[in-house]
Order: structure tokens, then C-alpha cells, then sequence
């Protein structure tokens, strides 16, 4: 499918749906905007609610590579643009040599394009594909603000400069997605590079039907307890609260087990599956499983009541 084909909110929101990642109303036209204006999109939000998965379900719409640059602290410009194959280069001055090159010729191309490493930004620059590649750049909260400041160069051009080759300009404009976990504030100045759009936890008809999408084995009830029970987790004082991501995780196992029913017991051995935090894992025992059952399930009831609807 071509960017041309994606001409509506609506052809987004059900290409996107077609591949199993269920968006909203605003999610939907924020893609679109942003395929038709040729800018990136700048996804906030908590761990495990689907900014990643977004980037890797447009690469399989549009049917193009995903390049993906994994920030990190300390990140630097080469490890994100390019390196030379310095192993290589050494190889051939060593061939060159043995040849009996002139020794004002020896090493003369060695800093050609052959002897180029393709890190994520150079590769998505220079893809040639007939579709544009997507570019994610993965949690660019994480980077130092130096690397912020040069990235920001990058997306208003889309080209770089090697000195020993000159300046390489992207053909096609890579569709760019950002990530962050809002570990620290971004600069203004990238930001307005982008349609931003914060994602949030899923309400429980949407996270309902996430589970079901993701995994068609899971039956209506255990959805439902399923998704009401995250509810209730989500709104405990946690140091890490579950994404959909641990959702999906958690009926994945419980499939496994060959669990139909939330109990306390499976619920107990399970944690492990929705939190990543021994204090948190403890806080929810102590504050009572069959409590917070009972208040997912009390929720559920409430919701499904025919007065409510």
C-alpha cells in the first residue's frame, strides 16, 4: 500500500486496524496529516501503550523497511549516522602494499563510499526503494540534548555532509516517527518539526478490543476481566503502572496455562507478567488480590448494567 492510497482519516484508521493495532479518532488523523504533509510524528505517552508498535505496523502497511535508531544516553553522531570500516580500510592499504602500489597511490580510496558503515540515519537517507523507508526514532528522551540539537538539523533537511564524500540529500523523505517516555522535557524547537500526539492508557472497551485483536484465542469474559482488572491496577499509587503491552502479555500466558477465569490464586502467580517491580508486585498483595478483584469485578457489573448503557 502507497502513502497515495492512505487519502483519508478513515483508510488510515482501517489499514491500521486491518493490521491489528487499533487506534482513535485522533491517533488515525495525526497519521494521515502526517503522510500527506511529509512531517514526522512525535508520540508521548507511558511504557507499553503502542508508540514502537505504531512505527512497525505503518513499515508493514506501506510495505517499506523500518529503520529503527534505539536512543540511549550518550549517543553520538557517528553511531547514529555513520562509521568507516577502519578493519577494512587497514586490509587494503596492507593489499595495496603488497601490490607494490606507488606509496603517494596507496590508500587514495579509501575513504570512498565502499568503506562506508550504514548507521540508522544515513541508511534512511540514502534508501532507494520505491517506497519511502520508516525512521524510527525510538525513546529520543533518553539522548543527550547535544544529540537533540543535531537531530533537529537532520529532519529540517533530511541530508548530510561526510566530509570525505560530500553532502548526501535523501531522495525520498523517510516517514519519521519519534518516541519518548517523557523522562525529561524535549526542546520546543524539535517538537515543532512534528505533529505530536500523546497516547494514553487504553479505557476498557478499547483495551477489550486490543486483546482480541492481538489474540483472537482469548474469549469475550476473560477480555472483559481482563481489562477491567488493568483498570483498577493502573489506578493504584505504582512506581511503573502495566502498559497494553502487559496486557497483551498477561492473557498470552494465561492462554498458556489454560485460564478462562481471574482468581486470586492465577492472578498471584501471574504478577510477574504485568509488573516489573518487586515493591510494586507486593504493594498490590498487600493491599489484597481479592480486593482489587472484587473491585474490577463490582466495575464490570456497573458497566454492563442495562440501567448504565
Amino acid at each position: 500500500m502507497t502513502t497515495a492510497e492512505l487519502n483519508s482519516i478513515d483508510a488510515v484508521a482501517t489499514a491500521l486496524t486491518d493490521r491489528r493495532y487499533i487506534p482513535d479518532r485522533a491517533l488515525a488523523t495525526t497519521v494521515f496529516l502526517a503522510l500527506r504533509l511529509g512531517k514526522p510524528i512525535f508520540l508521548e505517552g507511558e511504557p507499553g501503550v503502542g508508540k514502537t508498535e505504531l512505527a512497525k505496523v505503518l513499515a508493514e502497511i506501506l510495505g517499506t523497511p523500518l529503520i529503527r535508531l534505539q536512543c540511549y544516553e550518550g549517543l553520538d553522531t557517528h553511531t547514529a549516522l555513520y562509521e568507516w570500516n577502519y578493519p577494512r580500510q587497514m586490509l587494503e592499504l596492507r593489499l595495496q602494499e603488497a601490490r607494490g602500489i606507488d606509496k603517494e597511490q596507496i590508500g587514495a580510496d579509501i575513504f570512498s563510499a565502499d568503506y562506508l558503515l550504514e548507521r540508522p540515519l544515513l541508511k534512511a537517507i540514502q534508501h532507494a526503494g520505491a517506497q519511502a523507508p520508516v525512521l524510527l526514532i525510538d525513546e529520543v528522551d533518553r539522548s543527550d540534548e547535544e544529540f537533540e540539537a543535531f537531530l533537529l538539523e537532520v529532519l529540517s533537511d533530511f541530508q548530510i555532509s561526510i566530509p570525505e564524500i560530500g553532502t548526501i540529500t535523501a531522495q525520498q523523505v523517510p516517514v519519521v516517527v519519534l518516541t519518548s517516555n517523557r523522562t525529561r522535557e524535549l526542546h520546543d524547537a524539535l517538537k515543532r518539526r512534528c505533529l505530536y500526539h500523546w497516547i494514553d492508557y487504553p479505557d476498557v472497551a478499547k483495551e477489550i478490543e486490543i486483546v482480541q485483536a492481538r489474540l483472537p484465542g482469548v474469549e469475550n469474559d476473560l477480555a472483559n476481566q481482563l481489562a477491567f482488572f488493568m483498570q483498577r491496577v493502573r489506578s493504584e499509587d505504582l512506581y511503573k503502572r502495566p502498559g497494553i503491552a502487559e496486557t497483551i502479555d498477561w492473557a498470552a500466558a494465561l492462554l498458556a496455562l489454560g485460564t478462562d477465569e481471574l482468581d486470586r490464586d492465577t492472578v498471584d502467580a501471574t504478577l510477574g507478567c504485568i509488573l516489573k517491580y518487586k515493591g510494586d508486585i507486593e504493594k498490590l498483595q498487600t493491599t489484597g488480590l481479592e480486593k482489587l478483584l472484587s473491585e474490577a469485578q463490582e466495575a464490570r457489573a456497573f458497566a454492563e448494567s442495562p440501567t448504565t448503557r
